[in-house]
């Protein structure tokens, strides 16, 4: 079975985006755009050093995120970009998107609406925006964002990145190579999904405080590092910037840290693997 990029060529059913190793040195300028089930955020980025060099711009998810009103809000958004004159045509760009991908298309659609299922994100995407786009899993871009130029940088072996936001999005790499689509916010976790008890919405939704929330997520940790023995684990997303409220609370055997490039980690891997992709013939 085959399914088209968004420039056109022909892809394998199970093909992902071709991810730059951490050290790869990459030039240039490319649109990131960081989709998630609360906001969608993009901006230019400089992919050498993830330096943002337009504003960030950030909008909410529509509340039913059916294809034609999520694509309406990236569309606004990217237009805004270009009309700074940073964001050229042609441009390349790489998008992350809360869902399973396969060669472009959305295999699960757990914070957005069902009608996602079996989309062809990418090529969707490369239509609407009318340039060389490059879909891959929101978790994995954030991913690839710290392991280059942010909490994951230079670290070998095992490394597990944790997205807490909306839902619990991950990123699993082994000595800096992705192992893309893995999805352990939804191992099953006191009778139900994981990220549905302990997410950041999740802590919201439950009213629960740091401790609780510290004891239970810690719980999950264990869990966590009893499957994957990872040397570093990273904690991103939206909590990441609540760290030393729970810090206390946590005990892995791996280093814990929290992400240092904040709500910017997404968009730049997204940019960081759509100029990668650009760049092969």
């Amino acid at each position: 079975m085959l399914a088209t990029m968004s420039d056109g060529r022909a892809t394998s059913a199970n093909e992902y985006p071709t991810v730059p190793s951490p050290a790869e040195r990459l030039t240039g300028r490319a649109l990131g755009i960081d989709i998630g089930g609360t906001s969608i955020k993009a901006a230019v980025v400089d992919v050498a050093s993830g330096q943002l060099v337009t504003e960030r711009i950030r909008e909410l998810t529509p509340r039913r995120a059916t294809p034609d009103a999520l694509l309406s809000v990236v569309v606004d958004v990217v237009r805004r970009l270009e009309a700074t004159g940073v964001l050229t045509p042609g441009m390349p760009g790489g998008a992350g998107f809360p869902s399973v991908i396969r060669a472009g298309q959305a295999m699960t659609a757990t914070q957005l609406d069902r009608s996602w299922i079996g989309a062809p994100v990418q090529e969707m995407l490369g239509q609407r925006l009318r340039r060389p786009m490059v879909v891959l899993n929101d978790a994995d871009a954030a991913g690839v964002g710290e392991m280059a130029l942010g909490a994951g940088q230079g670290q070998p072996g095992v490394v597990l990145l944790l997205a807490l936001g909306t839902g619990i999005g991950s990123a699993l790499f082994i000595d800096g190579q992705l192992v893309p689509n893995m999805q352990l916010g939804h191992v099953e976790f006191h009778c139900r999904d994981a990220e549905s008890r302990l997410s950041r919405a999740a802590r919201t939704r439950r009213k629960i405080g740091w401790k609780k929330w510290g004891g239970e997520f810690n719980e999950l940790l264990a869990r966590y590092e009893t499957y994957l023995w990872p040397d570093l684990i990273i904690l991103g997303g939206g909590l990441a910037r609540k760290f030393s409220k729970y810090q206390k609370f946590l005990k892995t055997r791996a280093p814990l840290v929290a992400a240092v490039m904040g709500n910017t980690a997404g968009i730049v891997g997204a940019a960081r693997v759509g100029a990668n992709a650009a760049r092969v013939p």
